[in-house]
C-alpha cells in the first residue's frame, strides 16, 4: 500500500461524495457515484488508510463525515477478521481524531461529533473491557484536553448507555459484560460527570455575572448541556445510591440549575427519575429549597411570554411535578412510615398554577396526577388536598371551554396551541380527550366534596340562564335571525357548563345519602331550567341536556314530571321557523333525536316514576303520530319505543299484549296489505314502488317515491323498536304472577313468553319476503333496473367509507344550513338502513321471543332462503353487518336444545359459503387489482383510495368472520374470553399495540355447538381451511387471535381420526407462510412458533411427511434437525425442558421467520462475545462451605 496510491482513491471518492450530495446530478451519476462508494466500503482492502485521510480536519465537512463513515463501517462489518495491530492502529487514530483532528467545540458540526462518536462506542463494544482495560482512564485523560475533548466524551458516554441498557443492541453476554463493568465503574463515571457538570456551569455562572460575553462562556455552556444529557440517559437505571450521594448533592445542583435558562431543560430531564422503587431518597425534592427552584423556575419561565424554549422547559417542569406526585403518591400509605411532606400545600398551589395556564396541553397533562391524588387513601383525607378541590373545580370551569383553536385568535391558548397542534381537527380530537378525562378527575373530586360541586353548578347554570346569548357567528339562513355556530361564545359556555353539571351532579347522587340531597336546590334548578325559552337549536341541546341531568330530583317530587315531558314533547317537534318547506338544519335535527333520546332514557332508567303519567304520555304520542308529517319515521319510533318500555311495568301480559296489538295495528295494516305484500315479494316492484326506477329531473327537491320509502321505513322501526323493548318483569315471582311464566326447560331455566310474539310473528313472513326482495337487488339484473339517477343507489354511503378509511369527520359541521340531500343520498341511506335494521331485528328476536321464535316452523330454512340467499353477488359491506349483528346474537342467545333444529343447519352452508368468498377476495387482492368494484367517479380519480377501501373491508370482514367462528366454536377461558368481543372492531391503531403484545395461547374447548358443527365433515373442513389459510393474510391481528384461540383446538378434534399426510403438511405449511407473513411481530411470532411446535410434536410421530416441510426452510442446520427428530421419537431421550426443546425449534424454523421490511435487506452486524468476566464458580459437593472455620465459606457464596 503506498501514500499514492491512497491519495488517488481518496481523490475519487472526494468527487463521488460531491456528485453524491450535489443537487445538481443527475440521477444516473448519482447512483454510479452510490454505487462506487458502497463497493469501495466493501471490498477495498486499504479503507482504513482511505478514512483516516478523508476524516482529517482540512476536508470539507461533507468529506470528513463520509471518511468517519468508512472507519465506522470497518469497525462494524471487518472487526472480527482485523489483525491485532491493525485494530491497536485504528482504535489509536480515532482516539487521536479526538485528541486533535476535530475544530473547536463551537466550530465543528454536530453530525462530525456524533459520528465520531459512534466509531469509539462500536470499538468499545466489541472489546471493552476484556482486551481494553484502559478505555474509562483514556476518555478522562482526553476530557482534561478543554471543552470539545469533555464534549466528546459525553457523546461516548450517552451512546454507549443507550446501546447497552436503553437499544439493547448486542448479544446477551456482551451486553451483560458491558452493563456489569459499567456498574462496577459507576461512581467514577459519576463523579466525573458531576465534576465536569459543576466545573463548567461555575465557569459560566462567573462569565455571566461579569456580563462576558465570549466563546468561552458558550463553550463551558454547551459541555454543560452535555453532562446533562448523559446523566439524563444513566439517571434511569444506575442505583439510587449514586443519585442521592453527598447528601443528594447532584439533585441539589438540577435544582438550582432549573433556574439557568440554557440548562434548564436538561436539569429538568434528569429530575424526571423513572424508578419507581427505592425512592424514598427523593423526597427530598419536597424540602424548602428544591420546591423553592422549581417554583421560581416555573415563575420565571412563564412570565416572559410564548418563547420556544422556555415553552419546552414549563412542559418538562410539569413533568417533574407530576412524577413527585405519583412519587409521593407510592411512598405514602397506610402502613408506611413516610408522612404527608410540610410543603405538600406549596406543591399543590404549584400544581394548580400548571392547570390553569393558557396552554390547553400543560393543562391536560396535570390530570393524571389530580386523578391519582383524589384517589389516594391517605391524600385524599389531607385538610390541604380537600381545601384545593374547590380551586381545581373553578379551574376546570374555565378549561372545559372550548376555546385554543390554532387556526383562531379568540383566546390566549390559541397561541401555544399552534405549538401543539398542526390543524383544527388535531385540537378538536385532544379536546375530546381532554374533557372526558376532566370528567373523570372531577367526579373523583365530587366523590370527596359532592355539596362544592353541586352549588358551583347550580350558580354556573343559574348564571347562563340569565346571561343574553352574544356574539352571533352567523345569521340564519331560514329567519335571519342570529343563531350560534358550534364557536359561538355563548354556545361554547353553554357546552362547557352543561359537561361539568352532568359531571358533578350525578357524582353527588351516587355520594350522599338519600335525605342528604339538597331537593329544594335541585329542584328549583329544574324550574329555571323548564321555563327558560330559547330558539337557538344548539342551546336548546345544552338546556335538554340539564333537564336530564336535573332529572333524579323529579323522584323526590313527581308532581313535577308533567312540566319534564311537555318540555321534552315541545323539543320533539321544535322548528326554527314553524311551517317551512326548507329541509330542517343539522342542528334542529339533533335537538328534535336529543328530545327523543331523553323520553327513552328516562322511561328506561325511571319506569315506576313515569307509570301513573302513562295514559297522558300515551295520548300525547298519539296525537303526534297522526300527523304523518309532523315527525320524522326514526322520531316515531322513538316515542313507540318509550311507550313500550313503561307498559313493561304493567306486569300483567294479557293488558301488555292489547296495548302492543293497539300500538302496532296501523303498523299491522300497512305491513300486511296487499299491495305491500306484492311489493316486499318482487324485487322488480320494491324497485318501482320505492322510486329506484325512475329518471329525476331536479335530484334535489323531486322526490315522488319518499312517501312509499318512508312507510316502509316506519314498518320496520316500529317492528324493530317493539321487538327490542317489549320484555317481561325480571323477577321470576312477578312474571309468574302476571302470566308470563309458561314453564321450565329440563335443565331448570324458566320459560317466559313476550307479549308481542304474537304481532311480531304475524309479520315475520312478509319482513323475511322483504330481506329476500332486498339480497336478491343485488343480481346483476335488478341492478340494471334501476334508474339512471340510481345506478349507484346501492353503492356504500360516503360516511361508512369515511369510518372504514379512518378519516375525521369534518370539524365544522354546517349546523345552520339546511340538509339538502340528493334523492340518491336518500335512496343510499333508505336502503343501507333498512338492510341493518332488518337484521337488527333478526339478531333480537332470539333473545327477546325465545322458544316461541325458535319453533318457528321450519325456521332454519326460511333463513336460508331470505337472509342467506344470493350472498356471492352482495357486497361486503353488506355482510358485515349481517354477520355481526343478526348471525352473532342469533348463535350466542340460541339455547342448546335448538343446536341441530337451528344453528347447525344455517351456520354449515354459510361458513362453507364465508371461506370460499374470504379465498376469492384475499386473491384479488394480492394480485393488487387497482380496478374498483364501484364504477364511481371519485374512485376513478382515485384509484388509491379505492384500493385502501376495498382491502380495510377485506381485513374487516376477515376479522368478523373470525369473530363468529370463535364466539361460535369456542370456550374461552376468563382471561381471554374478555378480549375477544371487540376484536373486529380494532382499528389501526390497536393494530400495533396487538402486534407487540406477546400472549400465551389460551387453552380454549369447543362448546357444545363447536362439536356439533365439527362433526359436519365438510363443515370442519371449511373451518380448518379458513382458520389456517387466515394466519398468512395480511392482517395482524387476526393471526394472532386465530393463532392462540382457534387453531389447536379445531385440529386437535380430527387428530384422533385418519388425516391424509398431505393436509397434515398443509396445516403445518400454513403456519410456517403465517410465520414469514407476521413474523416481525413479537406477538404473533410467539404464537405461531408455539403452534408450529404443538404440531410438530403432536404429529411428527405419525406423519414423517413433516420432517420434508422442515428440510425446505431456508437455512435449517440438518444435523439440528436430526438431534431434535430422534429425540421427539424416542421418548426415553426426552429429558430436556419443554422450554428448551422449543428454543431448540424455534431455532430450526428461524429461516422461515418474516423480518420487519427495514430489516430484510440490511447487513447483519456480528459482535463476538469475549472470555465471560463474570463466570460464577460451583463449589464442589464435598466441601461443606459452613463448616470452614475461619467463615471464608460464606463470603464466597456471595462473590461473583
Amino acid at each position: 500500500m503506498s501514500a499514492e496510491q491512497v491519495s488517488g482513491l481518496c481523490e475519487q471518492l472526494v468527487k463521488a461524495v460531491t456528485v453524491i450530495m450535489d443537487p445538481a446530478s443527475t440521477q444516473r451519476y448519482r447512483l454510479e457515484a452510490l454505487k462506487f462508494c458502497e463497493e469501495f466500503k466493501e471490498k477495498c482492502p486499504i479503507c482504513v488508510p482511505c478514512g483516516l485521510k478523508l476524516a482529517e480536519k482540512t476536508q470539507t465537512a461533507i468529506v470528513r463525515h463520509f471518511g468517519l463513515q468508512i472507519l465506522e463501517h470497518v469497525v462494524k462489518f471487518r472487526w472480527n477478521n482485523m489483525p491485532r495491530l491493525e485494530k491497536v492502529y485504528l482504535k489509536n487514530n480515532v482516539m487521536g481524531l479526538i485528541s486533535n483532528g476535530t475544530q473547536s467545540i463551537l466550530e465543528e458540526e454536530s453530525h462530525i461529533k456524533d459520528v465520531l462518536s459512534r466509531i469509539v462506542v462500536e470499538m468499545i463494544k466489541r472489546e471493552w473491557p476484556q482486551h481494553w482495560p484502559d478505555m474509562l482512564k483514556e476518555l478522562d485523560t482526553l476530557s482534561k484536553q478543554g471543552e470539545t475533548q469533555t464534549e466528546l466524551v459525553m457523546f461516548i458516554l450517552l451512546r454507549l448507555a443507550e446501546d447497552v441498557v436503553t437499544f439493547q443492541t448486542l448479544p446477551t453476554q456482551r451486553r451483560r459484560d458491558i452493563q456489569q463493568t459499567l456498574t462496577q465503574n459507576m461512581e467514577k463515571i459519576f463523579s466525573f460527570l458531576l465534576t465536569a457538570l459543576q466545573q463548567n456551569v461555575n465557569k459560566y455562572r462567573r462569565m455571566v455575572s461579569r456580563l462576558l460575553s465570549s466563546g468561552s462562556l458558550a463553550a463551558n455552556c454547551r459541555v454543560g448541556i452535555a453532562a446533562l444529557n448523559t446523566l439524563a440517559g444513566y439517571i434511569d437505571w444506575v442505583a439510587l445510591s449514586h443519585i442521592t450521594a453527598d447528601n443528594c448533592k447532584l439533585l441539589e445542583m438540577l435544582c438550582l440549575l432549573l433556574n439557568e435558562p440554557e440548562l434548564q431543560i436538561g436539569a429538568a430531564e434528569c429530575l424526571l427519575i423513572g424508578k419507581l422503587e427505592d425512592r424514598k431518597p427523593l423526597m427530598v425534592l419536597f424540602g424548602d429549597v428544591a420546591m423553592h427552584y422549581i417554583l421560581s423556575a416555573a415563575q420565571t419561565a412563564d412570565g416572559e411570554g410564548l418563547v420556544e424554549k422556555h415553552y419546552v422547559f414549563l412542559k418538562r417542569l410539569c413533568q417533574v411535578l407530576c412524577a413527585l406526585g405519583s412519587q409521593l403518591c407510592a411512598l405514602l400509605g397506610s402502613d408506611s412510615d413516610v408522612e404527608t411532606p410540610a410543603n405538600f400545600g406549596k406543591y399543590l398551589d404549584s400544581f394548580l398554577a400548571f392547570t390553569t395556564h393558557p396552554s390547553q396541553f400543560l393543562r391536560s397533562s396535570t390530570q393524571i396526577t389530580w386523578g391519582a391524588l383524589f384517589r389516594h387513601e391517605v391524600l385524599s383525607r389531607d385538610p390541604l388536598l380537600l381545601a384545593m378541590i374547590p380551586k381545581y373545580l373553578r379551574a376546570s370551569m374555565t378549561n372545559l371551554v372550548k376555546v385554543g383553536f390554532p387556526s383562531k385568535a379568540d383566546s390566549p391558548s390559541c397561541e401555544y396551541s399552534r405549538f401543539d397542534f398542526d390543524s383544527d381537527e388535531d385540537f378538536n380530537a385532544f379536546f375530546n380527550s381532554f374533557r372526558a378525562q376532566q370528567g373523570e378527575v372531577m367526579r373523583m373530586a365530587c366523590r370527596l366534596d359532592p355539596r362544592t360541586g353541586f352549588q358551583m353548578a347550580g350558580e354556573w347554570l343559574k348564571y347562563q340562564l340569565t346571561a343574553p346569548s352574544s356574539n352571533v357567528l352567523f345569521l340564519s339562513a331560514k329567519t335571519g335571525e342570529g343563531l350560534c355556530s358550534i364557536f359561538s361564545p355563548s354556545f361554547v359556555q353553554w357546552d362547557a357548563m352543561t359537561f361539568f353539571s352532568e359531571s358533578v351532579i350525578s357524582q353527588m347522587f351516587r355520594t350522599l345519602d338519600k335525605d342528604e340531597i339538597p331537593v329544594n336546590d335541585g329542584i328549583d334548578l329544574l324550574q329555571l331550567v323548564l321555563n327558560f325559552e330559547t330558539k337557538d337549536p344548539l342551546i336548546l341541546s345544552c338546556v335538554l341536556t340539564n333537564v336530564s341531568a336535573l332529572f333524579p330530583f323529579v323522584t323526590y317530587r313527581p308532581e313535577y314530571l308533567p312540566q319534564v315531558l311537555s318540555k321534552l314533547f315541545a323539543s320533539v317537534t321544535f322548528e326554527v321557523v314553524e311551517e317551512s318547506k326548507a329541509p330542517r338544519t343539522r342542528a334542529v335535527k339533533n335537538v328534535r333525536r336529543h328530545a327523543c333520546s331523553s323520553i327513552i332514557k328516562m322511561c328506561r332508567d325511571y319506569p315506576q316514576l313515569v307509570l301513573p303519567n302513562f295514559e297522558m304520555l300515551y295520548n300525547h304520542v298519539k296525537q303526534l303520530l297522526s300527523n304523518e308529517l309532523l315527525l320524522t319515521q326514526m322520531e316515531k319510533c322513538a316515542l313507540m319505543e318509550a311507550l313500550v318500555l313503561i307498559s313493561n311495568q304493567f306486569k300483567d301480559y294479557e293488558r301488555q299484549k292489547a296495548f302492543l296489538e293497539e300500538l302496532m295495528a296501523p303498523v299491522a295494516g300497512l305491513w300486511l296489505s296487499a299491495e305491500m305484500q306484492r311489493v316486499l315479494s318482487d324485487p322488480e316492484a320494491f324497485i318501482s314502488y320505492v322510486g329506484a326506477d325512475n329518471k329525476i329531473a331536479d335530484p334535489v327537491l323531486e322526490d315522488p317515491s319518499g312517501l312509499n320509502r318512508s312507510r316502509i321505513s316506519f314498518c320496520v322501526y316500529t317492528i324493530l323498536g317493539v321487538v327490542k323493548r317489549a320484555r317481561w318483569p325480571a323477577a321470576m315471582e312477578e312474571a309468574k304472577a302476571g302470566g308470563f311464566l309458561v314453564g321450565f326447560m329440563p335443565s331448570g331455566t324458566p320459560i317466559y313468553r313476550n307479549p308481542c310474539t304474537e304481532q311480531v310473528l304475524k309479520l315475520f313472513d312478509n319482513l323475511l319476503a322483504l330481506i329476500r326482495t332486498h339480497n336478491n337487488l343485488y343480481m346483476p339484473e335488478m341492478v340494471a333496473k334501476l334508474g339512471e339517477t340510481f345506478a349507484k343507489a346501492l353503492d356504500m354511503l360516503e360516511v361508512e367509507k369515511n369510518a372504514i378509511l379512518g378519516l375525521p369527520q369534518p370539524l365544522l359541521e354546517l349546523y345552520d344550513s339546511p340538509v339538502y340531500k340528493t334523492v340518491l343520498e336518500r335512496m343510499q341511506g333508505f336502503f343501507c338502513t333498512l338492510y341493518d335494521n332488518c337484521f337488527h331485528i333478526l339478531g333480537n328476536a332470539g333473545p327477546s321471543m325465545q322458544q316461541d321464535f325458535y319453533t318457528v316452523e321450519g325456521l332454519a330454512a326460511q333463513l336460508l332462503s331470505s337472509a342467506f340467499i344470493n350472498l356471492n353477488n352482495i357486497p361486503d359491506y353488506r355482510l358485515r353487518p349481517m354477520l355481526r349483528v343478526f348471525v352473532k346474537p342469533l348463535v350466542l342467545s340460541c339455547p342448546p336444545e335448538y343446536y341441530e333444529t337451528l344453528v347447525c343447519p344455517m351456520l354449515g352452508p354459510l361458513f362453507t359459503y364465508l371461506h370460499m368468498v374470504r379465498k376469492q377476495l384475499v386473491l384479488v387482492l394480492a394480485a393488487q387489482a387497482p380496478c374498483c368494484s364501484c364504477e364511481d367517479d371519485a374512485a376513478d380519480d382515485n384509484p388509491e383510495s379505492q384500493e385502501m377501501l376495498e382491502e380495510q373491508l377485506v381485513r374487516l370482514l376477515t376479522r368478523e368472520v373470525m369473530d363468529l367462528i370463535t364466539q361460535s366454536l369456542l370456550c374461552l377461558p376468563e382471561s381471554s374470553g374478555g378480549c375477544i368481543h371487540s376484536l373486529a372492531f380494532l382499528s389501526s391503531a390497536d393494530d400495533e399495540a396487538m402486534a407487540t403484545e406477546v400472549a400465551p395461547p389460551a387453552s380454549a374447548e369447543l362448546t357444545e355447538l363447536g362439536k356439533c358443527l365439527t362433526q359436519q365433515e365438510d363443515v370442519c373442513t371449511a373451518l380448518l381451511v379458513t382458520a389456517y389459510t387466515s394466519l398468512s393474510w395480511k392482517d395482524t391481528l387476526s393471526c394472532q387471535r386465530t393463532t392462540t384461540q382457534l387453531c389447536w383446538p379445531l385440529l386437535k378434534q380430527v387428530l384422533s381420526g385418519n388425516l391424509l399426510p398431505d393436509a397434515v403438511s398443509w396445516f403445518f405449511t400454513g403456519v410456517l407462510k403465517g410465520l414469514q407473513t407476521h413474523g416481525q411481530h413479537d406477538g404473533c411470532m410467539a404464537a405461531l412458533v408455539h403452534l408450529a411446535f404443538q404440531i410438530y410434536e403432536a404429529l411428527r410421530p405419525r406423519y414423517a411427511e413433516l420432517k420434508a416441510v422442515m428440510e425446505q426452510i431456508p437455512d435449517i442446520q440438518k444435523d439440528s434437525l436430526e438431534q431434535f427428530d430422534s429425540k421427539l421419537l424416542n421418548p426415553a431421550l426426552q429429558k430436556v425442558a419443554d422450554k428448551r426443546r422449543k428454543d431448540h425449534f424455534k431455532r430450526l424454523i428461524t429461516g422461515c421467520i418474516g423480518k420487519p421490511l427495514g430489516e430484510q435487506f440490511r447487513k447483519d452486524v456480528h459482535i463476538r462475545n469475549l472470555p465471560s468476566l463474570f463466570k460464577k464458580v460451583k463449589p464442589s459437593l464435598e466441601t461443606d462451605v459452613l463448616e470452614n472455620e475461619d467463615g471464608e465459606g460464606l463470603n464466597t457464596l456471595f462473590e461473583p
